[in-house]
């Protein structure tokens, strides 16, 4: 399932991340891992914060994806099922027959 995962980091552990280079190698880690479609980086309520949309196979993969951004950066996350225009498309014809 496309799957939109969301991560913001507190400034003061996020900064510590960076200096000791635990955040770039975070990062690359976790775009090796997901693969993702695409990735953005952003300022966020005064936080560092990142998306990633990526193809998730089994639900039981979020444990395994959230807790280096717990752990690492006592970062908040979020993981949301998403669609693109085709899929939207897709799911309108399906509800249009289901009616």
């Amino acid at each position: 399932m496309r799957t939109l995962f969301r991560a913001s980091f507190p400034v003061e552990a996020s900064n510590a991340a960076i200096k000791d280079g635990r955040l770039e190698k975070l990062l690359q880690a976790t775009v090796e891992r997901l693969k993702p479609e695409a990735c953005y980086f952003f300022a966020q309520d005064g936080k560092r914060g990142g998306v990633f949309f990526f193809d998730m196979k089994d639900s039981s993969d979020i444990p395994s994806i959230a807790e280096p951004f717990f752990l690492e950066l006592n970062a908040s996350v979020e993981f949301l099922p998403v669609m693109n225009l085709d899929d939207v498309r897709a799911g309108l014809e399906k509800a249009g027959r289901n009616r």
